[in-house]
């Protein structure tokens, strides 16, 4: 580095005699050229010979990691023999007196171990069994549950544009087959029945639909039309204070509902309506 700046500094120095000096100055001589060529060359051979200094001490350096790292995986090698060797001589003294006898206490635990593996397999072959079979039945069940579904929906439709009173009948007992809990078609078989003059016959299923859903206004509201139809004056006002309590909603119907005409004179009717 020395040499780099003594180089530089000497040739801005020639450099700036050259400016001022004629044409036949100091750096007109070959032998000022010389001196800074040779300058420069053993600048780059000492730079080499760093560069080659460098590698082999990298070279070395990675030479000893080596050797150090198969002598420790030498002496492993050799203290895992030892503790081996070590460990068969203990176990031939605390009781193993011969190789015979070596053999067959290690084939007895070989075999107790590969009873036991096999033990444990088969369990986890026995739960996987059993954990497969329930979602196999669990998927079947959903699948079930979703074409039920499916079918009471479309049976729905049907029964909402269908114009036969007696084949909507039909089609709610359609979807009570399906779902015997359902209470919604309950309620709406009552309410045709009611069209179709056969009041009892709907009173009994709003008692049915009420024993299944005791939470279920329209059960309710179609009791009290039956009631009301079959001049059950208190037993239908009472049904239509339970309906308006659980569904707030149908006291918009109380003043439009026919079957109700008999209540109309009412005074606990009356009260309602306001």
């Amino acid at each position: 580095m020395r040499k780099i700046v003594l180089i530089i500094t000497l040739f801005t120095t020639l450099s700036l005699f050259a400016n001022t000096e004629p044409k036949n100055s100091i750096l007109d001589r070959p032998l000022v050229e010389r001196y800074i060529l040779d300058e420069l060359k053993d600048l780059r051979t000492n730079q080499q010979k760093l560069r080659e200094d460098v590698t082999v001490k990298i070279t070395q350096s990675q030479l000893n990691t080596t050797d150090r790292t198969v002598r420790y995986a030498t002496d492993t090698i050799n203290n895992i023999f030892y503790i081996i060797a070590a460990a068969s001589s203990l176990l031939l003294l605390v009781g193993f007196k011969s190789l015979k006898e070596l053999k067959d206490n290690s084939e007895n635990l070989v075999e107790a171990k590969i009873l036991h593996l096999t033990k444990d397999f088969e369990q986890r072959l026995l739960d996987i069994e059993n954990q497969a079979k329930q979602r196999f039945e669990m998927i079947t069940e959903n699948q079930d549950k979703i074409s039920q579904s499916e079918t009471i929906n479309s049976l729905w439709r049907r029964a909402e544009i269908e114009e036969n009173l007696q084949e909507k009948i039909n089609l709610y007992d359609e979807i009570i087959k399906i779902n015997p809990n359902d209470v919604e078609p309950l309620a709406y078989k009552a309410d045709v029945l009611l069209d179709l003059k056969e009041t009892r016959w709907a009173l009994s299923l709003c008692n049915q639909a009420i024993e299944l859903d005791s939470n279920y206004a329209l059960s309710y509201w179609q009791r009290a039309c039956a009631n009301a139809i079959l001049e059950n004056i208190n037993e239908s006002i009472d049904d239509i204070k339970m309906a308006l309590e659980i569904s707030p909603n149908l006291h918009d119907e109380l003043s439009t509902e026919e079957s109700f005409k008999a209540l109309y004179n009412n005074k606990a009717f009356k009260e309602l309506l306001s």
